[in-house]
């Protein structure tokens, strides 16, 4: 399974964005509105500029307080973004997402942004892998011989 597999099962092909001029303070009401855990920062031209996740505010109230609410997303968010593209497989995005301890992917395509997967949409799918492996094998298993 592929990349692009995945994002064609989702129900909603549209990305959670925003800007890097925009506040924390709207990029968490924005997580708490949609009930998301991430949103990819973009700049005017759609390309990805950064990623602001929960744990990145966390850290930010952590480290600095109230006053971090108040503060632009640019000054809060991960601008060394991981990425994957629709032709990489499941295993690679496994790999990355625990190597890296991260739960969001931007999937980018032609240095645009064209979807997410989150940790939730990996273990979907390899389950969902899982499950026909072993059907698979019964059918094999009482296949008369």
């Amino acid at each position: 399974m592929i990349v692009q597999d995945i994002l064609s099962t989702k129900e909603s092909q549209e990305v959670a964005t925003t800007t890097a001029d925009r506040t924390v303070a709207e990029a968490a009401r924005q997580l708490s509105q949609r009930r998301i855990g991430a949103v990819v920062v973009v700049n005017a031209a759609g390309h990805i500029a950064g990623i602001l996740s929960e744990r990145d505010i966390v850290r930010g109230l952590a480290h600095r307080g109230g006053d971090v609410m108040g503060m632009k997303v640019a000054e809060l968010m991960t601008s060394a973004v991981l990425t994957c593209n629709p032709r990489d497989a499941l295993e690679t995005l496994m790999a990355t997402m625990t190597a890296n301890r991260v739960r969001h992917l931007p999937v980018e395509e032609d240095g645009r942004l064209a979807g997410i997967i989150t940790i939730g949409d990996v273990v979907k799918a390899r389950l969902e892998e899982a499950t026909q492996e072993v059907d698979q094998m019964r059918e094999y298993v009482a296949a008369p011989r």
